[in-house]
């Protein structure tokens, strides 16, 4: 099973790259991390300085509002589909 580790350690090892310039494998090996995992937590911080590590289920302002979008699209779509039959359905019994 995969370690799971608290945003706050994520951060302060980034910050701790980004203040010393220490190199990621070095920073990595010297906290017990896989050099990969902290390649992606410092790629994530640099896209989303502000919020990079949202929590387990926790979704960034930014994302939860495209699902939300994404939902409303989704849920339109289904609506004009159903409005498209019933017109179909009223314009063939009108003959």
């Amino acid at each position: 099973m995969a370690q799971q580790y608290s945003a706050e350690f994520k951060m302060e090892a980034v910050k701790r790259i980004e203040r010393t310039g220490e190199a990621i494998s070095k920073v990595a090996a010297d906290l017990g991390v896989n050099k990969n995992t902290m390649h992606g937590w410092v790629k994530r911080y640099r896209e989303k300085p502000f919020s990079p590590f949202p929590g387990s289920g926790k979704l960034s302002p930014d994302d939860e509002n495209i699902r939300k979008l994404e939902r409303e699209i989704r849920e339109l779509r289904e609506e004009n589909e159903i409005l498209k039959k019933a017109a179909a359905y009223f314009a063939k019994n009108q003959k």
